[in-house]
């Protein structure tokens, strides 16, 4: 599903100069957006099984300017997040599937990435103690069974988020929410330019393809370049 999954790819790919629709006001948020992308902290999805709770962390995810989630697959449940929830966000994001948690460690691992899981166990760290100030992952796992074992024995570490009342567990969106919350606060308030981290040329790249998405008549004016 990069780049916003196989019903916007198409559309990507086509040779259009989009901004030329565009209002200058739609312009100027679809760069602010861009300005605040970060592909240095991004989210796992361990084997999730309800829809709309893959939709609430994907619109989360979007909000807060995280621009890839990385989704080890549930063989029993079918990524499909519920669209009603989603309000096409996924078209915005770069969703990357993967049948194992092992593909998806090796690939961050192989872009120099800390992996951490959501999981209250001994020895985990108080969410709030963390430091996001280098490429890191944050794990969060199925609804009844949190992360797999492979997560656990293949994460660099595993974090809790505290709690001031009686309940001692938060359902998997609420906590991917507090906790992605979290980590984009803290890269706004200790990095120098604040949480968004693209290169010129990431950026570029993600403001031509938010530019074309951002034209709703997309379909009529690909058609056009065709004659």
């Amino acid at each position: 599903m990069a780049g916003g999954g196989p019903r916007y790819e198409r559309f990507e790919r086509e040779a259009v100069e989009p901004e030329q629709f565009l209002l200058d006001v739609r312009k100027e948020k679809i760069d602010r957006v861009v300005s605040q992308r970060t592909r240095n902290f991004v989210v796992v999805l361990d084997r999730l099984e309800d829809n709309f709770n893959m939709a609430a962390v994907l619109r989360t995810c979007e909000s807060m300017g995280v621009q890839e989630v990385h989704v080890v697959i549930n063989p029993e449940a079918p990524f499909i997040p519920n669209s009603r929830v989603a309000q096409g966000c996924d078209k915005w994001l770069d969703v990357h599937l993967y049948k194992t948690f092992a593909e998806c460690r090796e690939h961050l691992k192989g872009r120099g990435f800390s992996l951490y899981a959501s999981a209250l166990r001994e020895g985990a760290t108080n969410l709030y103690s963390l430091r996001f100030d280098t490429k890191f992952a944050m794990v969060f796992g199925n609804e009844r069974y949190g992360v797999s074992d492979d997560v656990l024995t293949g994460v660099d570490g595993t974090f809790w988020v505290p709690m001031k009342g009686f309940s001692q567990s938060l359902n998997i969106s609420a906590a991917a929410s507090a906790s992605i919350t979290r980590a984009v606060a803290w890269r706004d308030e200790h990095l120098a330019g604040g949480s968004g981290d693209l290169t010129p040329t990431e950026a570029q790249e993600l403001r031509e393809r938010f530019y074309l998405l951002g034209v709703k008549q997309r379909k009529r004016l690909v058609k056009a370049t065709q004659r």
